[in-house]
């Protein structure tokens, strides 16, 4: 299963991308942004990991039948996915997902 620091690590990594903490939902939810538009979101202490992004709508529907730990986002609504971090899609797998929200971002 991905660990958060991995997630952040990783996100921090990408070119461009600011960080924003804010509270939601009595828990603190980091995002990352490209030129305004937001790359991930990482639901801070969820156990399992979970994250939201940005995602091409053809290859969100296929994850989310594929997958039932992969969903549709509550914060980006059909522009995105929420990943339930919990085995089903590996670590290496979930960081192409963020670097296709990044793509995705420009």
């Amino acid at each position: 299963m991905l660990l958060e620091e991995n997630l952040i690590a990783y996100a921090r990594g990408l070119d461009g991308v600011e960080e924003q903490e804010r509270q939601e939902d009595d828990r603190t939810l980091l995002l990352f942004y490209r030129e305004e538009k937001m790359v991930l979101a990482i639901w801070r202490g969820t156990a399992p990991l979970r994250a939201e992004l940005r995602c091409d709508a053809k290859l969100a529907q296929t994850l989310t039948e594929r997958y039932e730990s992969v969903m549709q986002s509550r914060l980006l609504g059909q522009n995105g996915i929420e990943i339930i971090c919990s085995g089903q899609l590996s670590d290496a797998e979930i960081k192409d997902l963020v670097r296709h929200s990044y793509e995705r971002s420009r």
